[in-house]
Formats: C-alpha cells, structure tokens, sequence
C-alpha cells in the first residue's frame, strides 16, 4: 500500500513501543499509516524508533527483505513531562529518508530546509508569531517547568549538557571528551565571563546521568539544575553553546547565535556557529524559515480532546492549557467556602497533581503552607489574601443553582471579576491586551467568537423556543438574580429588576421591551420574580437567550452577562450598573464605572482578556485542561454529564432556602 506522496503505508514494527503505546499508533493511524503484524512486503517499510536500542531489530528485517526503513521520534514539544513519565507524545516526527539529528544521511527534515521554498508570507507569519507564543507560554520538550523560577544573574555563558547514551549525542560522535573541549572552549573565547552549565531535565531528576558534574565547576564555572523555564534561562545568557541540544534550536528563535559542536539540524543553514560544519549544507535561513520547516511543515501534531491531526497553533493551545493548569496546581490547593456538591468538580479542575484540602478556618489554611481559594461570594475580611474562584462566562449547559458542575472557572489573585469596587485580574488582562494582540491572536479570537456565536451558545445554554415578536425598536432587558453579588457590588441607583424595567420604560417609552427572567429566577432556586407585564411589551419565560440576541435591537442591563454576549453579536448594550465589560469604550454607560478602566480596547482585545486569559477551561471527556475552543466544541456537540436527580433535588431545596431568606431580610 502506498501513500499519495508515494511512501508505504504498511510499517511493519519490532520495537515494543509501537504496541504499548496507544498514542503513538494512533498518530500513525491518522497519518495513513497501518502497523500490522508479520514480515514487510515489496511495497511495506519497517518503523523504528530513531536510533533507539532496540532500532538494529527493524533494519536487520528491512535488510534482510529490501524494504525501506521508517524513523519515528517524539516532536519538539512533546508533552509536560518526559516519556519516562508515562505521558504520550502530543506530537511525532515521522521521516522516511532519515533521523532529523543523524548527520550520516539527509533527513527528510533536511531535505525539506534545503529545498521548500520557506517564502509564503502567510506560514513565515504563522511562524512569526507562534515563536512569540512559545516564548511567552514559556513552552518547551517538556513545558512543567516553572517560568518564576530564577535564574542566575545575566551576563554569563550558557553551556548546555545532555544526558550520556543520547542518540543524538552518539550521532554527533559526543563524549565526555567533546563536552569537556566545549567548556574549554567557551572560557577561551569568553575570558573572564561567569560560565552556566544548564543540565539536562533528566540528569537532574536523577533518571540518567549527564556529562559534566560537580568536579566541572570552580568559582567561574557552575551548575544551574533548577527546572526552568528555558527562555529566560536564554535571555540571560551573552552567548550559547551546545553539542546537538534542542535547547540550541530554542537559543537560535531566542535570537543567538549558537556555538555548535554536533550535527542537530538546525546547524549549517547560516544561523550557527558550526565547530566541523556539513558541507552539504549551504543555505542560509532566516529564524522564521527554520521554524517554518521544523515545527509547520515537518512533526505531526496531534489534538487529544478530539482525536485527529491538528495545527501546531491548535496544539500551542493545549499545552498552554496544561501547563498552566501545572504550574498553578502543582503544590496543591487549600480551599475555603465550597459547598459539598461543589467539591468533586473542584477536585477534578485543581487537583490533578495534587488533592485539594477543604477547610473552612482561616488560620488552619494560612498554616497549611499551600496556595488557598475560597469561593468569591463566601470572602470576608478574614479571607482577604486567598485567592478567589468563580464560575467562568461559558459554564455548562444547565444552571449552576441546579448544581450542574461548571466547563470553566476563573482563579483571580487580585478580586474577582463582578466586584468594581477594587481592581481584578480580569482589568489587568483586559489592559494588557489593549496594548497589543498579535495577529494569531486576533485571528484565533475571531474565530472564537465566530465559533460559540454561529453554535448560539451562552452561559448555560439552555434551550427554548423564541416566539414571534412585535414589530419595532426591540429592547431586551435581561432580569437577574436580586441577591447577586454583581448587583449589591456593582449598581448604585438601580439594584432590581422592576427598577431596571422602569427605567428602560421611561427612557425609551416607544420600543417594545422584552423582559427576559433570569434562568434561576424561573427555575425557582434563587430570588427575583417580579410581575414584569405591566411595564414589558413582551415576557419571555423559557426562551434561549442567544436565539433572542439575534432578534432585538438593543440590550439594556444593570450588571447581566447577556450584555457580553450581547456585544459579541454586534448588539449595542447600555448598563446601569458597572459589569466587568463596561467602562471600556464599548458600551453606553449610565452607572457609576471605576475610572481606572481608562483604556480603550477594540471587542477582539476584550474578548481575548475574557473569553481566553483569565478563565481556565476543564474538559469533562477527558479529565484534563483544556483550550477554550474545545469546551465550545463540547457544549456545541456533546458529549457532557448531566446531574443526578439527588443534585436536583438538592438544588430546589438550596433554592426554596435562599428564597425564604431572601424575603425576610
């Protein structure tokens, strides 16, 4: 069987891996390519693993038969941790010419750097920016590194090490005798600067040893094993060596020019300085060109939460998604005010690398020494420096207060996104996004809203028919639950639902108003039915909100997130209170909004802020973290758990409660 560039797509296997591990077959799989068992034919090739141990099985059965042979290595950004770990590769090289780091014959990698092309401005861009969005993600081989980690003081020489055995190593003929003329040779060209020896991640975990130890060092030369992030360890450095490190590639889109002492493949096409440089290889490249070939054109990318082939920019977005899911949740969380049906879900969102701990006193959770989050709306002055959780702007397809456990949260370290009365993490973000969006960033945005607006998604999601309307100007005015902590925080002359109607009503006394009741007002779990009928046109109880944005003219709320999603949509909205989208620029504002939301971001800057940085995304079909764009697929398609009838039933009795309370205040 041969593929539609002419390579076989029957690779025949003698390395375990190939059977043990899912992943990897499965990226054959979707690449075209089948593993069965037996001997190769005329038109087959037998698969290895790169040069691996066990490789010399395969070649001496594709000797032995005459068949080509097929390498296969994990891609440059493989996964959080090493394979050691037990986690799968998110992505693979796959090369029918060669090994990418073996300099005995050209890879197809090598072939693809000496004769694409590289000159379409749209994947040169592509490249542009996906090295700024590794770089400040602080992504690398494996991305559970620590980006606050420090550093050493700037200003030395970076020697790079690699762990002894290496096929890369090997490849380049490395030993303990070529990383020691290494070091040598970066003192004599650097006389007098600090010298940084940066060890391999395994070597310091203690999985295999590396070539230089504490014998290496003096008082000029040290070891740096802390397991940083490799961009600022970079940014540091005055100048760079390595043997055939991927670190040396990361050094070269850092913007140095590293000396070389093996063959990887990024030396010798004019971005290096080569020690015995390949004479075959003579073209010069830009940065963009290498990182075109290396990680657009070359690795196959995978997408788990989907199963397919993906884009390396699809793949970017999953492991920013782990990773910071990682870094935040790694030590564990401490977590105050969580009511009992909330805790599972929070367990499976922050505790995958460590359990959460739930305790309700404050002195208990400063002593427990982990990071500590309470609920937003159970804060108190007792819990000021504990981090806040809440719900995020795309949370499920059912009610929370039917104790439908939510897709996203938001983990904020300086308020909380509802509460003007002081600054959010949310502010920050949206500032520093009004500064400057890359084009990636504004194209993946667009997409975004493009995306969960073509699919009518909202907050919940729930369904209903929208019925015919009177003719006229259409204003919608979303009611909302009265206890909210959005409207005792964020309004000032007008804090209900029947205020807010009758000043839609005396404000615009010919449109047609559209009262909408809050989802949990009409379900009877919290506060805030009015007789809406003497003042609205129209009532519309069990109607999709988002069908209904694209049916009115105008949106008028207090402090209602369907005024965000209102904006998406391109419907004007005016507030009366002081939501967190107000103040910006972007809608008419008749409440008091904190001045220092001075700046004036475009709707894609605000809604990268929203929709993509702040909230963290959990995907329940998968158990893991996730980019945005996947729980908009889930909620759009399915597959999502519902509540049992015991958390609806707990649900109505929360409700009838908060009701009770509410009226006798």
């Amino acid at each position: 069987m041969i593929l539609a560039d002419g390579t076989p797509s029957r690779l025949y296997a003698y390395n375990g891996g190939f059977f043990t591990s899912r992943r990897i077959r499965r990226i054959l799989t979707l690449s075209g390519y089948s593993l069965p068992l037996g001997l190769p034919g005329p038109d087959d090739a037998v698969v290895t693993w790169g040069a691996s141990p066990t490789s010399h099985r395969g070649r001496a059965v594709a000797d032995r038969r005459g068949v080509p042979v097929v390498t296969v290595e994990d891609a440059w950004l493989r996964s959080l941790f090493p394979g050691r770990s037990g986690e799968p590769p998110l992505g693979l090289l796959i090369d029918h010419a060669g090994v990418h780091f073996d300099p005995a014959q050209p890879s197809d990698l090598e072939t693809l750097l000496a004769s694409h092309p590289l000159d379409d401005t749209a994947l040169l861009n592509r490249a542009r920016d996906a090295i700024t969005r590794i770089q400040n993600a602080h992504l690398t081989k494996y991305s559970a590194v620590d980006p606050d980690e420090p550093v050493p003081p700037p200003g030395y020489v970076l020697v790079i090490d690699q762990t002894r055995g290496d096929a890369s190593v090997n490849a380049s003929k490395g030993d303990r005798a070529r990383f020691l003329e290494m070091l040598f040779v970066a003192q004599e060209e650097h006389p007098g600067a600090r010298i940084v020896i940066k060890t391999h991640p395994e070597t310091a975990q203690g999985h295999r040893p590396g070539h230089y130890g504490p014998q290496d060092t003096n008082d000029r030369i040290s070891l740096y094993t802390r397991p940083c992030s490799p961009w600022p360890l970079l940014e540091s450095a005055i100048a760079v060596y390595t043997l055939s490190s991927q670190m040396g590639f990361e050094a070269i889109l850092a913007g140095h020019r590293p000396r070389v002492f093996g063959h990887p493949f990024y030396a010798g096409w004019g971005l290096t300085d080569e020690e015995n440089p390949l004479p075959r290889r003579q073209r010069r490249l830009t940065r963009a060109q290498l990182f075109t070939a290396a990680m657009l054109l070359y690795p196959r990318w995978y997408d788990p939460y989907r199963d397919r082939l993906c884009t390396l920019e699809d793949l970017l977005a999953t492991l920013e998604a782990r990773a910071r899911a990682w870094r935040e949740d790694r030590h564990g969380w401490v977590a105050s005010g969580m009511r009992l049906w909330k805790r599972a879900p929070l367990q499976k969102v922050f505790g995958q690398y460590r359990k959460i701990r739930f305790m309700d006193d404050p002195e208990a959770a400063r002593r427990s020494g982990r990071p500590w989050m309470i609920w937003a709306g159970k804060s108190s002055e007792a819990t000021q420096e504990a981090m806040y959780v809440e719900d995020g702007f795309l949370r499920s397809r059912g009610l929370g207060a039917a104790l439908v456990p939510p897709l996203s949260l938001v983990v904020d370290d300086q308020g909380i996104y509802y509460d003007p009365t002081r600054p959010s993490r949310l502010e920050t973000l949206i500032h520093e996004a009004s500064c400057e969006l890359r084009a990636d960033q504004r194209l993946r945005t667009e997409r975004l809203i493009a995306t969960l607006t073509g699919a009518g998604l909202s907050k919940y999601n729930l369904a209903g028919d929208l019925p015919d309307l009177p003719p006229g100007h259409r204003i919608l005015v979303p009611g909302q639950v009265e206890d909210d902590a959005s409207i005792r925080l964020g309004t000032d002359r007008i804090s209900t639902n029947l205020g807010l109607l009758s000043a839609v009503r005396a404000a615009r006394p010919d449109a047609v108003l559209i009262y909408k009741p809050h989802p949990d007002v009409e379900a009877g779990l919290r506060p805030g039915a009015i007789e809406a009928e003497a003042i609205a046109d129209v009532v519309l109880r069990s109607a999709d909100p988002a069908a209904l944005l694209g049916a009115v003219d105008e949106v008028w709320t207090m402090t209602s997130l369907l005024g965000f999603e209102a904006l998406l949509r391109g419907v004007p909205v005016t507030t009366l209170g002081a939501p967190f989208y107000a103040g910006w620029g972007l809608t008419t504002d008749l409440g008091r909004v904190p001045v220092r939301r001075g700046v004036r971001p475009d709707l894609l800057q605000l809604t990268h802020a929203v929709l993509i940085d702040y909230p963290r995304y959990f995907d329940p079909v998968t158990g893991t973290a996730c980019p945005p764009e996947v729980v908009v697929d889930r909620l759009a398609h399915g597959p999502l758990p519902r509540p049992g009838l015991g958390n609806r039933s707990l649900a109505k009795l929360q409700g009838a409660f908060a009701t009770w309370a509410h009226l006798w205040r």
